[in-house]
C-alpha cells in the first residue's frame, strides 16, 4: 500500500502564523517551496527563509497554496502528528553494553525500541552510532548545517568498535567523524566504558584520537556501562571497582588541562558516576566547559549543588527569612536513587539548619526491580518506592505529607512510572502527596519549602512564597 503523502497537522498553536492563515488540526501539509517534505529535516531547513510557498490540503480536499512573508527562522506555528515526520529508524547494532537487552520481560513494547536516528540527535541530543547512516546522510547534515550532531563513539579502535557495537560496519563508519569535522559541524561523543575491553591503553587511543577534531569535536563523556540483573546470555561484563574508577578520573585529568590551554575546553569529561564511585570531590564548576554534557551526566551533581548552594544563600539575605524561619514547620521525604544519595542528603542537612522547623528523610531506593547494581534515580519504579517506602512506615517512621521524586522517575508528560504504576496508585498506597521536582536546586528547595509547591509556582524568580498565605505586609 502506497504511503499517501503529506503530513497530518496536530496542533495549531494560538496566535501562530498558522492560525492566521486559518490553518487546523487535521490539514495536510504537502509541500514547501514546490517541494515535497522528507521529514522534519527537510521541513526546518524550507522554513528559515523569510518568503515562504506552503502547499495545504483541508479537510474537505480542497488545496491552498499559501505566500507567507515572516522573520527568518521564523516557526509556522504547528505540531505534526509524527513528529519526525518519518518513521523511525531503529538501531542495527547488538552493542555488548546495550541496556535495553538487559530490561525484564513483559513491559510495555516502547520500552524495547532502540533507536538510532540523527534526526533524534538534532532535535533531543540522543547519541547515535552512525552506523546506520550512508554518505548521503552525512552530507545532507553537512548541508543544511544541522548542529549539534551527539555521536556514540565507544572507541576509535575500528576492530575494537566493530566487536562491541557487532558490527562489521561500525569500524569504517568512523570515516564520517572527518566529514564532520572538515564541514565545521559542531559534534559531542561518547564512550560507554566496558571494563577489560576499552579502557586503559584504549581509552587513551580513543582520547587522542578524537582531540584530533577539537575544536568541533566540543566535548567527550567517558561513562560507566550500566549493567542490570537480567544479563543471560550476554557478553559477559563486570562492574568497576573504586579502584577502578579513580584509575578513570586521573586518566581523564591528565588530559583536561593541556586541551583547556591549547583550544578553552576541557574536551574529555567524567561521568558524576565515577567520582562517587571513587568517593572524590566533584570538579570544580569551570571544569565543566559550560555543563554541555549535562544530560549525559556530566556535572549534574555539580550543578545541582550549586544552584542549592545559591538559593538557600538568596534565601538567607531576604528580609522575608526570620518569618519564614519560624513558620514554615513540616515533615517530607526525599527518595533518590543510590547515585544522587549523598548529595541530596547533604541538601537537605543544609536546609534543616537553616530551617529548624523542616524535618526530610532522604532515602535511597534499592532497585529491586532491574538489579542493585543499577543506582540512578530514572530506573526507579513505583513498586521499588512502594515496598520500600512502606516498610519504613510499618517501621514507624513518619515520612511526612509529602513523597518527593525527580521528574524523570516518570513517563515524559506523563505521571507514570516506567513498570506502569501511575503516581495515584502510589499516592494510594502509601497515603502521601507526591510531587515530582525537576532536577534544578531552586525547584528542590521550593518543593522542600512550600506543601503549596505545585500551586505556588510563579514566574517571579525573586518573589516566591514560601509560605502559604504569608504576604509582605504581614511582617
Amino acid at each position: 500500500m502506497k504511503k499517501e503523502k503529506g503530513h497530518i497537522i496536530k496542533t495549531v498553536y494560538p496566535g501562530s502564523i498558522a492560525e492566521e492563515l486559518e490553518i487546523e488540526p487535521g490539514d495536510v501539509l504537502l509541500a514547501i517551496n514546490d517541494k515535497e517534505i522528507e521529514d522534519v529535516f527537510d521541513y526546518r531547513y524550507l522554513m528559515k527563509d523569510e518568503y515562504v510557498e506552503i502547499l495545504i490540503r483541508k479537510q474537505d480536499g480542497g488545496e491552498w497554496l499559501l505566500e507567507i512573508d515572516k522573520d527568518y527562522d521564523e516557526e509556522l506555528g504547528v505540531e505534526f502528528e509524527n513528529g519526525l515526520m518519518s518513521e523511525y529508524r531503529s538501531c542495527s547494532n547488538q552493542c555488548i553494553f546495550c541496556f535495553i537487552d538487559q530490561m525484564p520481560p513483559g513491559m510495555r513494547e516502547t520500552l524495547y525500541f532502540k533507536d538510532d536516528d540523527s534526526r533524534l540527535s538534532f532535535l533531543q541530543g540522543n547519541y547515535i552510532t552512525l552506523t546506520n547512516m550512508k554518505q548521503k546522510d552525512i552530507d545532507r547534515i553537512i548541508h543544511m548545517q544541522l548542529a549539534p550532531i551527539n555521536i556514540s563513539v565507544q572507541t576509535t579502535n575500528p576492530e575494537l568498535r566493530c566487536k562491541m557495537l557487532h558490527n562489521r560496519f561500525a569500524g569504517e563508519k568512523l570515516k564520517f567523524l572527518n566529514d564532520l569535522y572538515e564541514a565545521h559541524i559542531e559534534m559531542n561523543g561518547q564512550i560507554v566504558l566496558c571494563k577489560g575491553v576499552n579502557d586503559g591503553e584504549e581509552l587513551d587511543r580513543s582520547i587522542r584520537d578524537l582531540s584530533r577534531y577539537l575544536p568541533f569535536m566540543r566535548s567527550v563523556s567517558v561513562v560507566p556501562a550500566g549493567l542490570t540483573k537480567y544479563r543471560e546470555g550476554l557478553y559477559p561484563l563486570a562492574l568497576f571497582t573504586k579502584e577502578d574508577a579513580e584509575k578513570v578520573i586521573d586518566q581523564i585529568e591528565g588530559y583536561q588541562q593541556r586541551f583547556y590551554e591549547e583550544y578553552g575546553l576541557h574536551f574529555i569529561h567524567a561521568s558524576d558516576e565515577w567520582y562517587i564511585l571513587a568517593e572524590r570531590e566533584f570538579p570544580e564548576e569551570e571544569r565543566y566547559d559550560g555543563y554541555i554534557q549535562l544530560e549525559n551526566g556530566v556535572g549534574m551533581m555539580r550543578l545541582l549543588y550549586s544552584e542549592v548552594q545559591d538559593e538557600m544563600e538568596r534565601i538567607l539575605q531576604m528580609e522575608e527569612y526570620p518569618v519564614w524561619r519560624e513558620k514554615i514547620k513540616r515533615t517530607l521525604t526525599i527518595a533518590t536513587g543510590k547515585l544522587a544519595y549523598p548529595t541530596i542528603r547533604k541538601f537537605a542537612e543544609m536546609m534543616m539548619e537553616v530551617f529548624p522547623g523542616l524535618h526530610i528523610h532522604v532515602f535511597a531506593i534499592r532497585n529491586d526491580f532491574f538489579g542493585e547494581t543499577v543506582t540512578v534515580s530514572g530506573l526507579i519504579t513505583g513498586q521499588d518506592l512502594e515496598c520500600q517506602l512502606k516498610e519504613r512506615q510499618e517501621n514507624g517512621t513518619d515520612l511526612g505529607d509529602t513523597l518527593l521524586i525527580t521528574c524523570n522517575m516518570l513517563r515524559s508528560g506523563e505521571e507514570v512510572f516506567l513498570d506502569d504504576m501511575t503516581v495515584q496508585q502510589l499516592e494510594e498506597a502509601l497515603h502521601l502527596q507526591l510531587v515530582a521536582v525537576e532536577n534544578e536546586g531552586k525547584e528542590l528547595i521550593r518543593a522542600v519549602l512550600s506543601p503549596e509547591y505545585k500551586m505556588n509556582r510563579t514566574n517571579d524568580e525573586d518573589r516566591f512564597v514560601y509560605v502559604q498565605g504569608y504576604e509582605k505586609e504581614d511582617m
